[in-house]
């Protein structure tokens, strides 16, 4: 069975970039451009992973991370952070709202889907842990 990645993200550029690498490797993609969008498609599809941009329009990746995270649907679905955020007190935000690991931008396309990988597997010790590539 393929694994279904939503990718929330907003900047056409980078959603492609995300969307092509994932999709060559073999996984199935859903793509939202708001952080309102992503909670919708994450209920409706049930993903194996959420990969969340933090800075996004409507709603952006904070908010929808607490709602995804409070319902009890989608709450054990891990979310992964996309942000260029790498200053002092951004990865304790990004735990705050409940994501489980994150990745930072630019990305490095050649660490990005071993990175994913280990974020899928059942009880993976990366989530929660300083995962920055």
């Amino acid at each position: 069975m393929k694994k279904i990645i939503l990718i929330a993200e907003d900047n056409p550029v980078n959603l492609k970039l995300v969307r092509d690498i994932l999709q060559v490797s073999g996984y199935v993609t859903l793509e939202a451009t708001n952080g309102r969008q992503a909670t919708e498609f994450a209920r409706l599809y049930s993903p194996h992973m959420i990969l969340m941009d933090i800075r996004m329009p409507v709603m952006d990746g904070f908010e929808a991370t607490k709602i995804l995270k409070a319902d009890p649907k989608t709450r054990n679905i891990p979310v992964i952070a996309l942000t260029s955020f790498a200053m002092k007190g951004d990865e304790e935000k990004i735990y705050e709202a409940g994501c489980d690991g994150y990745l930072t931008k630019p990305l490095d396309t050649r660490k990005f889907l071993k990175k994913v990988a280990e974020y899928l597997k059942p009880d993976s010790a990366i989530l929660k842990s300083s995962a920055l590539v």
